[in-house]
């Protein structure tokens, strides 16, 4: 946890952190200078950067990480604050040179904190506004289940925070976190807000940040407003000086940043204006001159070190949420500070030369951490020294967690996969096996509804503060027999997908956090991938590691009509980077590849994976998989039938198989001669057979399976969603390629006459083969 450190600033320790204050705002300021003035480009598409988001938490960052944190102690940085945060890391040896020279070019610093492409250690990727406050906020909860089930000892507690850009908080998955953190009692978390008053396009309104400010007060989070710096509280001492605050109080956002770009002549006149009759006011006024009002008037809590470290110590022990609003001035420093287009504006070379001039930055020296110092080199390089994140990496690793199949499944002869899924989490939730109880399930309110009610009964339902079932306590039958137990080993969420793809991607990343690897399991309707797409696209962008169960699939739930049946989600699949999709068909392809995938997702070279799984009952195969067979499902497809001197070949996924099969029952007696192959993952096929083509002479799987199949036969493609998923294969031998598939809604009704209508029925093919043959 964070070091109980003394609230007050001492004036040699204040000194030091002013020059590395003045350091970091010199270098996160030149390396977007030198990143569009400096370095040749190869095209001119701009380079950008934010200079003036960055002024506005310089000093918010300086004595977070000069001052405040512990090393193990994680932060999200807000985007457009990437330069400082890489500025900061050069002073404490943790970035290289060339990567700030490099700023947003291959291989260089990122434009946005990225944990997978920068070379220093980043604790959350950031870019996607409003996510990385989520990811602390879901840390945290992550933090309480690893304590609560004894992985972390208490004396190791973190804060997790976030340092927000208050245009952020216009994101409306910030508030479905928040409501989400309240269900559970977070602890150790902090969002601190960058109340800088503009976004891209306008100045924030005032009104809307007062409501926002009670919002975090009724999910009981401490809400402390850093307003006034040091300075500005000095007036209080003096006759006139609280009118001045009650002004600055009531001044509309929009005045106080243009009268922040046109500086102390502009204060005077517009506040002689208002105060022409109180004496007292004048007095103030008249003692300064326009410079030292200018800085008077902008000297804000967020650009006070006194003033942050004062309320960030104050809440140092406690554990409940906070939310630090920081006023800041946008561009504070710079000739940008105030003016209402500043967010991507850039000083020019003037500007520039003249900023360069203010630091004392001699030519040919911009780079040297030393220059322009008013301090000793020594006492400077030593303070550094002895910081707890100097030349130190603040990532984690844990071992590798052994997998052990459980004993052998008997599944039903007609079952589903997503029965089969329940089945093998149940006999693995009863297991006294180690990797069991690094298994943890979430599910966004959907967890009877995707087969994980009986893991839930082996494991019961995390919660930090234990909560009585009283349906049991009342003697009411369930077949739930959910316990609420800080050693649960489910996290109950509400229904919004983009929390369930965060908290997988805390849970995905516990290693590196916490140095706990977690094998996290997360269940959806498969349809509503969609709704958390940004999310697991951040998720899988950072590379945290789970299994992700979206079912029911396809147009499998057909009487709940087209908003519940999945179209596009094999294309996700497939396109998602960091995701490995698979469909299979069996309970025992199933039962292999789930237990392949908890070693698969802790591999170097692994990722995520993706199970898209059906409701739908089909008659399963009798037989014991070989080696042969084994392996071939691990690559993505096998012969189900392959017949020699063949007429046409079906490539099916998924349950889509028992229409296929009827298909060839009904064409028994029509002398056709069918080959069946099941692709049980699209994704794995697509993705060896256009690397072969890049790096490898060796034949890609899907090309070895189709070798006997000359170019004259015609191959039918079909899934129980978008038909594009599978089509593909014609172009791998150049066959031709009859697709079919789910291409539009569907509606309610019953599953044959969805079938039917989607086209994707054993009569469709049988019609598509007659079209073949006739042609």
């Amino acid at each position: 946890m964070l070091s109980n450190k003394k609230k007050e600033l001492k004036e040699e320790l204040f000194f030091t952190l002013q020059e590395i204050e003045r350091k970091v705002a010199w270098l996160s300021n030149f390396i977007i200078h030198n990143a569009n003035y400096e370095v040749v480009k190869e095209d001119d598409l701009k380079v950008g950067g934010h200079q003036a988001s960055c002024a506005s938490v310089v000093s918010i960052l300086v004595i977070l990480y000069f001052k405040i944190l512990n090393k193990h102690d994680r932060v999200a940085i807000k985007p457009h604050a990437s330069p400082v945060f890489h500025a900061i890391q050069y002073l404490l040896g943790n970035q290289k040179l060339e990567n700030l020279k490099k700023f947003r070019k291959f291989g260089g610093a990122q434009a946005y904190p990225s944990m997978t492409k920068d070379y220093c250690d980043v604790d959350f990727s950031t870019g996607s506004v409003g996510l990385g406050g989520s990811m602390t906020l879901f840390s945290a909860l992550t933090q309480d289940f690893l304590i609560d089930n004894d992985f972390i000892k208490h004396q190791n507690i973190r804060k997790m925070i976030s340092i927000f850009g208050d245009a952020e908080l216009d994101e409306g998955n910030v508030y479905e976190a928040l409501l989400e953190g309240a269900k559970h009692n977070i602890r150790n978390c902090w969002w601190i807000i960058d109340y800088n008053r503009q976004s891209l396009d306008g100045i924030i309104q005032e009104n809307l940040f007062e409501k926002i400010i009670k919002l975090f007060e009724l999910m009981d989070w401490n809400v402390v407003i850093l307003k006034y710096g040091k300075k500005l509280e000095e007036l209080k001492k003096h006759e006139g000086g609280q009118e001045i605050l009650n002004w600055i109080d009531d001044c509309p956002n929009e005045l106080f940043s243009a009268l922040t770009f046109q500086g102390g002549s502009e204060w005077r006149k517009t506040l002689k204006s208002k105060f022409h009759k109180n004496q007292n006011v004048l007095k103030i006024l008249d003692g300064l001159n326009n410079d030292d009002l200018h800085q008077l008037m902008t000297n804000l809590a967020g650009h006070d070190l006194y003033s942050l470290n004062e309320a960030f110590s104050e809440n140092l022990t406690n554990s409940k949420p906070t939310c630090f609003i920081c006023y800041t001035v946008k561009g504070f420093g710079l000739p940008l500070a105030g003016h209402k287009d500043n967010h991507s504006g850039i000083m020019n070379k003037k500007q520039f030369s003249e900023y360069k001039e203010k630091m004392k930055i001699e030519d040919g020296n911009e780079w040297e951490k030393h220059e322009g110092l008013k301090i000793p080199i020594k006492e400077f390089d030593s303070f550094l020294a002895n910081n707890s994140f100097y030349k130190q990496s603040t990532k984690l690793l844990d071992q590798k967690i052994i997998i052990s199949k459980p004993e052998k499944i008997n599944f039903k002869i007609r079952t589903s996969t997503q029965e089969a899924f329940g089945n093998i989490l149940h006999e693995i939730g009863k297991s006294k096996e180690n990797y069991a109880n690094r298994i943890v399930t979430t599910s966004p309110d959907v967890t009877v509804s995707t087969n994980l009610g009986s893991w839930v009964n082996q494991r019961n339902i995390f919660r930090h503060q234990i909560k009585d079932d009283l349906f049991t306590k009342k003697n009411v039958f369930s077949a739930q027999k959910w316990k609420y137990s800080q050693n649960g080993q489910h996290i109950e969420l509400g229904i919004a997908e983009n929390n369930l793809f965060l908290l997988l991607a805390t849970l995905g990343i516990s290693d590196k956090l916490f140095g706990v690897r977690l094998l996290p399991v997360g269940t959806i309707y498969d349809t509503f991938i969609s709704r958390g797409l940004d999310a697991l696209n951040y998720a899988t962008y950072i590379d945290a590691r789970f299994i992700l169960v979206g079912t029911p699939s396809g147009v499998t739930l057909s009487h709940e009509g087209g908003a519940h049946q999945s179209v596009i989600t094999p294309n996700i699949g497939i396109s998602q980077p960091n995701l490995l999709y698979f469909e299979p068909s069996y309970a025992d392809e199933l039962m292999l590849l789930l237990m392949w995938a908890f070693e698969f997702i802790q591999e170097k070279d692994g990722s995520s994976v993706y199970f898209r799984l059906s409701t739908k009952n089909i008659s399963q195969p009798k037989r014991i998989l070989s080696e042969e067979l084994k392996s071939d499902i691990l690559s993505g497809a096998y012969w189900l039938e392959q017949m020699p001197n063949t007429d046409i070949v079906i490539i099916c996924s998924g349950v889509i198989v028992e229409e296929v099969l009827k298909c060839k029952e009904n064409l028994i007696n029509d002398s056709i001669s069918l080959s069946i192959l099941l692709a049980i993952s699209p994704d794995k096929l697509y993705r060896d057979w256009e690397n072969s083509k890049k790096v490898s002479s060796e034949k890609s799987h899907i090309e070895k399976k189709l070798d006997n199949i000359t170019k004259d036969v015609p191959i039918i493609t079909i899934i129980d969603g978008h038909s594009s998923s599978l089509s593909w294969i014609g172009s791998v031998k150049g066959h031709k390629i009859f697709p079919l598939g789910v291409n539009k809604f569907g509606q309610s009704g019953d599953l044959k006459e969805i079938y039917e209508y989607t086209n994707i029925d054993f009569k469709s093919i049988i019609d598509s083969i007659a079209r073949i043959l006739i042609k």
